[in-house]
């Protein structure tokens, strides 16, 4: 497999690129704009096509190069089927499995941070018919997980979120590796950690949110950073609502 991070420190966010290399199908994971062309530029050095496209959720905090990135790769752009916005895309669905050759990658709807967000496991199926990593955009941090106040209805939201960790991601195997979409420098969460990976089993046992029950959940997700500098703004930009200004 081909596994590619792209991190941003200065605003705390990580694109992936990932594929088989052998039958040459990759895909980008919230991509950025500004790195539209690198994407490219590194899968045809490594001599795959860029087919599928994801962002996790439709992002506050930066624009998203998903929809740019999959017009110029002719790529299918994806998100999950219940996002709102006013742009063509691929709808995913909880469970459904994305095939990129001996890759494979499947959806888990887990809603919390936005009622969109997904979560993508996925398996090398050279490497073996079990999960390898899962990425979990702005669900789960290393250390913290996703703050739920941003769509409104914070309590509500962190009451899903709760539901989403212990349902669908804490029930994955311990070994699996974790790449969130945010490490510390990040306003998409509070408490993350500098370091910006780990493993399922590594934050059941330290991550200081999963400990604690659902009440004690919800109560403890209201000390969050400001909100995004121009949100509704990068909202509606991503949504395919308002023209990104130069």
């Amino acid at each position: 497999m081909i596994f590619k991070p792209y991190y941003y420190f200065e605003t705390g966010c990580a694109a992936y690129l990932f594929g088989c290399g052998g039958l040459g199908k990759c895909a980008v994971v919230d991509a950025h704009e500004e790195d539209v062309d690198a994407y490219i530029a590194f899968a045809s050095a490594k001599g795959i096509r860029i087919t599928h496209v994801i962002d996790t959720h439709v992002h506050a905090d930066h624009r998203s190069g998903g929809p740019a990135l999959a017009n110029k790769a002719g790529a299918l752009y994806c998100l999950h089927e219940s996002a709102d916005v006013a742009l063509a895309f691929e709808p995913l669905r909880d469970g459904q499995e994305v095939e990129l050759g001996n890759t494979r990658v499947t959806v888990l709807h887990t809603p919390g941070h936005t009622p969109e967000s997904i979560s993508l496991v996925v398996t090398d199926l050279r490497r073996g018919e079990e999960p390898w990593f899962v990425l979990t955009g702005d669900t789960l941090f290393v250390g913290a997980v996703g703050r739920p106040d941003l769509p409104g209805r914070a309590r509500e939201n962190a009451g899903l979120l709760y539901d989403s960790l212990h349902e669908k991601l804490l029930t994955l195997p311990g070994e699996i590796e974790v790449y969130p979409g945010h490490f510390s420098g990040s306003v998409c969460g509070a408490g993350m950690s500098g370091k910006p990976s780990s493993t399922i089993a590594f934050e059941k046992r330290w991550n200081p949110l999963l400990s604690k029950s659902r009440d004690e959940f919800i109560d403890a997700l209201w000390d969050v950073p400001p909100k995004p500098a121009e949100m509704e703004q990068i909202l509606r930009v991503n949504q395919g609502r308002m023209a990104p200004s130069p």
